[in-house]
């Protein structure tokens, strides 16, 4: 296993206990995405209430956006009526976009934005279905270049515009490997007027499928950065926390570095905005949330 592999075994050790690769890869194949749960949660979900936002007042469901020829499904919630909304990129932790990531778009919706959730997995496999950890990051989520992530989400951010979305009004938020690409979405993508980064992955191996990490482009940020991590963070230290401040505070010509701050929650371990597993913690998954949207808000969106 190489060096960039093993980083993200250690994401995915701090998202599930071993325990989850029992359940057969068949208990959660879904039609679409944003509907049921991916196969390697299945085992905690007995041990959390997973929230539900509802959909009343919006317009929801899977769309496709065309990436080079090939079909990018994406899930998108909106406010029913006249827009142009404001627009969220929502992108998923490992598992895809089931239907924690659909209702988060909901969440946003709410709030009078087009939140879209790309399935960014969808080329090399179906993260949804797979029980077995191990596989998962082998057939899928170790295959994923940056560089097709970054030309599908700027296709998504196309559509949003020809589609009612504001796209002068522009905002990515991401989740543990989401949240790793948010950060080079930011420093990517001159749209982006507001980025926040749950827990995601700050440094690590480069190879050509991943030559950047998000301590390497801490001078190109493009947006300013709110980064939301937890103090008990068993797979992300606090330490790699520190190199990514000391990085941005070396960018001094970067006014978008400069503007970039980091909350760390003491006790919160990884993924604990994730209410449909024990790894939640109400508590700072509350406070991160009014902490996102304010940030939003704050940087014009």
């Amino acid at each position: 296993m190489s060096a960039i592999d093993n980083n993200n075994m250690s994401d995915a050790k701090s998202l599930l206990d071993r325990g989850s690769e029992a359940v057969t890869r068949r208990a959660a194949m879904v039609a679409t995405i944003g509907v049921g749960y991916a196969a390697a949660v299945l085992p905690e979900m007995a041990q959390a209430a997973a929230i539900s936002t509802s959909g009343a007042g919006l317009v929801e469901g899977e769309v496709m956006v065309n990436v080079a020829g090939f079909d990018v499904p994406v899930y998108r919630s909106m406010p029913a009526g006249a827009g142009p909304f404001p627009v969220v990129l929502v992108l998923s932790e490992i598992f895809g976009v089931h239907e924690h990531i659909a209702d988060l778009t909901r969440r946003f919706a709410q709030l009078g934005y087009m939140a879209l959730a790309p399935e960014l997995f969808m080329r090399q496999g179906d993260a949804q279905g797979y029980a077995v950890m191990a596989d998962l990051m082998k057939e899928v989520v170790n295959k994923v270049p940056d560089a097709q992530v970054l030309q599908d989400l700027d296709a998504v951010v196309a559509w949003a515009g020809a589609n009612g979305g504001d796209v002068a009004r522009l905002a990515v938020t991401g989740f543990c490997w989401g949240g790793r690409q948010t950060w080079l979405y930011a420093a990517h993508q001159p749209k982006v007027k507001a980025a926040v980064a749950w827990y995601g992955r700050l440094v690590g191996e480069r190879s050509a499928r991943t030559p950047k990490q998000p301590v390497d482009i801490a001078a190109q940020l493009q947006a300013p950065v709110l980064g939301l991590y937890g103090g008990a963070d068993q797979g992300i230290g606090l330490d790699t926390v520190a190199q990514m401040q000391a990085a941005l505070a070396a960018a001094k010509g970067n006014a978008s570095a400069q503007a970039s701050e980091f909350v760390v929650f003491d006790d919160a371990p990884h993924a604990f905005h994730a209410d449909y597993r024990p790894s939640y913690r109400e508590a700072a998954a509350k406070a991160g949330w009014t902490q996102c949207v304010a940030w939003f808000k704050k940087n014009g969106v």
